[in-house]
């Protein structure tokens, strides 16, 4: 028999059994080398604390990433998500990817969490030193259903690439890219999470890998009218070997889940997260600078769960 193959059906088999004995969310996140998974791992830690209190036990799972998570929260197989916030934004409107799907009326937000740089990693010897040079080079855009694929796709438009313009294009998951990458696979790879980063930190540390600037004219002007992407920077010394300030921009990764699930198991979610928030803060480098103002910060698409809402009411926070 292949225990490979094997071992996921046992585990499978045995969370089965547990989310039918008791009440449960179910959270998709995604690769396990990213942020996403650890930070969702971070979220039901602190709800499984309170289990006895409220009766709830959340299970993380690893995804492909934002846009596999939103139609998996369509189709109700999972109650919570991570996403980007430009996906939450093109799902509640139907557009882009989502164009076939249509508006996902029910897609609730219930918190903001980390600010997530759009990262482009490049082998030292590549000759990728901004933006422009990625043309004409073998890059990893991501695989199909992951938000990164999806940004990646969306300033390819901006830019007025196309895949051709490569010399060679893969689409490999987040949790292979890095390892990939110093295998001189491709010459530059794409990421989309907060920092820091495994998979980041592995490029440049393992091939002294360096992170290049994602700004451009065109790029900033689109930024400036964008609902949902912000300038941002990856700090100096962040990772091996990349001592400077990168310029960059990026967007917000966001707990989100739907109007179907229940109201007060939410409401718990989110008093989970806020009432021991120093600590839910240290257990993940990504969580440290987190605000409470931040995580409750609007936009114009935020569409916000009734159980988070009832939880900030009655906790006296700032109505979203």
């Amino acid at each position: 028999m292949n225990l490979k193959r094997f071992f996921p059906l046992i585990v499978l088999f045995f969370s089965g059994l547990v989310y039918a004995e008791q009440a449960h969310l179910i959270m998709a996140t995604g690769g396990v080398t990213g942020v996403y998974y650890p930070a969702g791992g971070a979220i039901c830690q602190m709800m499984n604390q309170g289990v006895k209190q409220h009766g709830v036990r959340c299970f993380v799972e690893s995804s492909r990433g934002s846009l596999e998570n939103i139609k998996r929260l369509r189709a109700q197989e999972i109650d919570l998500a991570i996403v980007q916030s430009d996906w939450f934004m093109h799902a509640r409107r139907g557009s882009a990817q989502f164009k076939d799907y249509g508006a996902f009326d029910g897609l609730r937000k219930v918190v903001n969490l980390y600010s997530e740089p759009f990262t482009i990693v490049a082998r030292k010897d590549s000759n990728v030193e901004k933006l422009e040079d990625l043309k004409g080079k073998r890059i990893n855009i991501g695989n199909p259903g992951s938000g990164q694929r999806a940004t990646m796709e969306w300033l390819m438009g901006v830019m007025g690439w196309w895949k051709s313009d490569f010399s060679e294009v893969y689409e490999l998951d987040s949790d292979d890219q890095a390892q990939a990458l110093c295998d001189d696979r491709f010459d530059a790879m794409v990421f989309v999470a907060g920092s820091p980063n495994s998979s980041v930190k592995l490029a440049t540390t393992d091939c002294e890998s360096v992170i290049v600037p994602a700004a451009s004219a065109k790029l900033e002007e689109l930024i400036s009218r964008s609902e949902v992407y912000v300038k941002t920077v990856i700090p100096g010394g962040m990772y091996r070997g990349n001592p400077k300030d990168i310029e960059t921009f990026g967007v917000y990764a966001n707990l989100v889940s739907s109007e179907d699930v229940d109201e007060g198991m939410i409401y718990a979610l989110t008093q989970s997260i806020f009432e021991d928030f120093n600590v839910f803060r240290d257990l993940h480098p990504a969580l440290k600078l987190l605000s409470r103002e931040e995580m409750l910060r609007s936009d114009k698409v935020s569409a916000w769960h009734a159980g988070a809402q009832s939880y900030f009411e009655t906790a006296g926070m700032p109505k979203p």
